[in-house]
């Protein structure tokens, strides 16, 4: 006989009292802390505990009492059931708030490391169409709102694109506006997505890997180029046809688009980075511009989707490494070389080092591009690339810049740091928590001098944040 779920308790006139690391918001009852998505501090809701642990519980507000005074009406209709911009109903400025204090939290109670004062943050100019890269996903199966299922309607069209749903990996929200890229990136999903119902095309059915369109890519620039990706399974010479005369019509119906690819996906996961990518017409590629450099984008090619924000980031990041053209500078994590190219003219040279060998193949190519001769890039698992007797060849360098990825750095790479012993250390992340485990490691040679804030991700609790190292013997 199956053991009977407990029920879990309705809690009535609940007020938030505060924003979590996550995104999530938090009420307190007794010693319970309970935390809950959707809404912000101030709100009095009914809550329904969802899961109960020990020392804390999740839940969703079922019942608003009072609104708080903070709250703004969100802009985007698809709000509360797409998965991204869940701040929309927090003001900038208070969005702004919690990452400051996000970053504070985590470097002093997990850095615990001694902190000058925390600079503040610095917010984006733009908090709508702020990306230039957007992926949609095409599915058979279009998600349907609660509201939706109870209306009982029989929808005759259940093919969408749009973003998947959190938690339904086979599920896709139809997406009629999104407010995080230009608007003619709305313009071309949309009318793809007509033309694909006009012409009765089959979308991709997630589960069994059944039908034609899969994905589709947008990527815009700074010097206002467009790149637009189109990826589809094809089975026979009927879906081959189909999908030449929707890219046809897509490259007429858009003259400006200068990259029109496509790439055929016949495998059962979505990656494309070892599929050969097509042009159907214009070039390859576009270009980024920041100040005098120009940076050339393939359809694989990494760079940041927030291009206001990243000239931004890197500033600081140029300002903390403090360069006066004699320093060698090792550029760890380096992606497709941005920072590397960004500071090589301030310094006498940079080695940059990554673990994507197509990535490392765009670094060098944007140092050509850029005629900069004074840049080195190797490619490699950091772990195994940074040793001491890379060092020992390469030279000490006076400046290390790291941007790991969101776990963070492996303690082998701290530990060939530490021997380096570079005056300055530069660390860029995206994840302030395994940041600030990092700094705990280096704190015994160094010491934090200066902490900057960036806000790449308006409308997300996502916070980039630079530090800069000094070591305690200089």
């Amino acid at each position: 006989m199956a053991r009977k779920r407990k029920e879990l308790p309705l809690l009535e006139q609940i007020t938030i009292t505060d924003i979590a690391a996550e995104g999530k918001a938090i009420a307190r009852v007794n010693e319970l802390v309970i935390f809950v998505p959707g809404v912000v501090p101030g709100d009095v809701v009914d809550l329904q505990i969802k899961r109960k642990k020990h020392s804390y519980a999740e839940a969703i507000a079922v019942k608003f009492h009072a609104y708080s005074p903070v709250r703004t009406a969100p802009f985007c209709v698809h709000f509360g059931v797409c998965g991204g911009c869940k701040w929309q109903m927090l003001p900038y400025s208070e969005q702004l708030k919690y990452k400051q204090r996000q970053v504070t939290d985590h470097l002093t109670r997990i850095g615990k490391v001694e902190l000058p004062e925390i600079s503040p943050i610095i917010g984006s100019d733009k908090i709508q169409f702020y990306r230039n890269k957007l992926e949609f996903t095409f599915s058979n199966k279009r998600w349907l709102t609660d509201e939706e299922i109870k209306q009982n309607v029989v929808y005759e069209q259940m093919n969408a694109v749009g973003f998947h749903i959190p938690d339904a990996f086979d599920k896709v929200l139809a997406i009629e506006k999104c407010w995080l890229q230009e608007d003619v990136s709305n313009r071309i999903r949309n009318a793809i997505r007509d033309y694909a119902y006009a012409h009765n095309y089959s979308f991709i059915n997630l589960r069994t890997q059944e039908g034609m369109l899969r994905n589709l890519i947008i990527r815009t620039s700074s010097t206002g180029e467009l790149m637009v990706i189109l990826i589809a399974k094809i089975a026979h010479e009927e879906e081959q046809q189909q999908f030449q005369q929707i890219l046809a019509y897509t490259a007429d119906a858009f003259p400006e688009i200068t990259s029109l690819l496509y790439v055929v996906n016949n495998k059962r996961n979505d990656t494309i980075t070892d599929l050969d990518v097509h042009t159907f017409r214009g070039t390859d590629h576009i270009y980024e511009q920041m100040e005098e450099l120009r940076f050339k984008i393939g359809p694989k090619s990494f760079y940041q989707t927030n291009s206001d924000q990243a000239h931004r980031l890197y500033d600081v990041v140029r300002r903390f490494a403090a360069l006066t053209g004699t320093e060698l500078v090792y550029d760890l994590y380096t992606g497709t070389g941005t920072i590397a190219n960004f500071i090589a003219r301030k310094a006498r040279q940079v080695i940059g080092i990554e673990y994507v060998p197509e990535a490392i193949e765009d670094a060098k190519a944007n140092a050509s591009l850029n005629h900069i001769g004074n840049t080195l890039f190797f490619a490699g698992d950091m772990k195994d690339l940074l040793t001491p007797a890379f060092v020992q060849q390469y030279g000490r360098p006076e400046v290390i810049i790291t941007d790991p990825p969101r776990a963070g750095m492996h303690a082998d790479v701290v530990e060939v740091m530490l021997q380096a012993a570079p005056q300055r250390i530069v660390y860029v992340s995206c994840n302030p928590a395994t940041q600030a485990r990092d700094l705990q490691l280096l704190d015994a040679a160094y010491r934090v001098s200066a902490v900057q804030p960036v806000d790449m991700f308006p409308h997300t609790h996502h916070v980039e944040n630079v530090v800069l190292l000094e070591h305690r013997l200089l």
